[in-house]
């Protein structure tokens, strides 16, 4: 049997005593890999050119650029690496403005270390995590445009919103129903508008409080 590669992870902070209590503590798990640690945006957008790391761990709250505008960076510059945004912060404008920056998901500090790593595997698989605190605060700040469960949706609506929580991408999911990447692309639209978000991580978060999906 062949072993899969460990999970490539650069932590972002300014913090030396937060980078370093993270860095030990990953230590414990045996299928992630700590490749990086950077102080400040700049320095983690150029590792990650550097280093092309699964995840990035990123902190909110930095001088000369927040983790907002590092995320904004790196998803236009690195598509396929999948930052996590690691803050103290829970309030409904730092989660939303890091999802809208392309964040898979938004965590908080003071989580258990096993919790975390779920969270890690589970955004280097392309899945949308987001602490309760945080799938709160994007439910609040949607809220009022939200449909009640199920009304707006189609059928076809709700399967693929089912497989967009899963993390499947456009392509994956016109695979899995026999449908064009267009036709999906079209429906991943409508949903969007459907339920008042304007990401697919809002949608994904909005549909799980909302019970539209199981």
């Amino acid at each position: 049997m062949i072993e899969s590669e460990p999970i490539r992870v650069l932590s972002v902070d300014d913090h030396a005593i937060l980078r370093g209590g993270l860095k030990f503590l990953l230590l414990a798990f045996e299928d992630i890999e700590l490749v990086g640690e950077a102080r400040s945006g700049p320095e983690a957008v150029r590792l990650c050119g550097q280093l092309q790391p699964d995840v990035v761990l990123m902190d909110m709250m930095m001088p000369e650029m927040d983790g907002v505008a590092a995320t904004q960076a790196i998803k236009e510059q690195y598509p396929d690496i999948q930052v996590l945004v690691l803050s103290s912060f829970s309030d409904h404008a730092s989660v939303q403005r890091a999802v809208q920056a392309g964040a898979i998901g938004y965590l908080l500090k003071d989580m258990p270390m096993d919790k975390l790593a779920d969270g890690i595997r589970a955004a280097s698989a392309g899945k949308t995590v987001l602490a309760p605190e945080a799938a709160q605060a994007l439910v609040r700040a949607v809220g009022p445009q939200a449909p009640q469960p199920g009304f707006d949706l189609t059928e076809r609506q709700l399967e693929i919103l089912t497989l967009l929580v899963d993390g499947l991408t456009n392509n994956e999911i016109a695979e899995r129903l026999i449908l064009s990447p267009y036709t999906v692309r079209n429906h991943v639209s409508e949903i969007l508008s459907k339920l008042g978000t304007s990401t697919r991580t809002e949608a994904a978060a909005l549909a799980m409080r909302l019970g539209l999906v199981q």
